[in-house]
């Protein structure tokens, strides 16, 4: 005989569920598929939507006793800085040269007339890094506008019309 969830036992359930996290979440979710009893991993996912993987995984958990560690910080890419330890400074060596501040002194941001592209450029041929340990024109973007560098293009100059009066 199957095992009937009412609409309001199913609410507090994933309420309840949500509101954990980690270990704990999967050891919630564990006990309350033990206590549904046979076929009670199909009807958690069915009825309540949980992932069957964590509801393997949170059953392993309880019945070993050995808690799983979530690591996320370790997830996704490191930082430019790990690999090239001097990149900012070099980065700010090449712009300096070519900064320039606000002209109203309305903020702090600086500006400068070189792009990511010839940044990377000038960090190939003047501090000798290899083409391919160095991150793209879009991460030297990122990098520059971290340092508070914007790029802004140089005003031309507008010749003046001949009007005859």
């Amino acid at each position: 005989m199957p095992i009937q969830l009412t609409d309001s036992l199913k609410k507090l359930l994933k309420e309840t569920a949500q509101q954990l996290k980690g270990a704990e979440k999967r050891k919630f979710i564990a006990q309350t598929v033990v206590a549904l009893g046979h076929g009670g991993q199909s009807l958690a996912e069915r009825e309540l939507g949980w992932n069957r993987v964590t509801i393997s995984k949170g059953i392993k958990e309880l019945t070993t006793n050995i808690t799983c560690v979530d690591n996320y910080r370790s997830r996704g890419r490191s930082k430019a800085e790990a690999k090239l330890p001097n990149l900012l400074e070099d980065i700010k060596n090449i712009v300096d040269s070519q900064r320039q501040i606000d002209a109203e002194l309305k903020g702090e941001r600086m500006y400068t007339r070189l792009s990511a592209s010839e940044v990377r450029y000038h960090l190939i041929d003047k501090f000798g890094y290899n083409d391919r340990e160095l991150p793209t024109s879009e991460t030297i973007r990122v990098k520059l506008n971290y340092l508070g560098y914007c790029l802004k293009k140089t005003a031309k100059i507008k010749p003046q019309k001949n009007t005859q009066k």
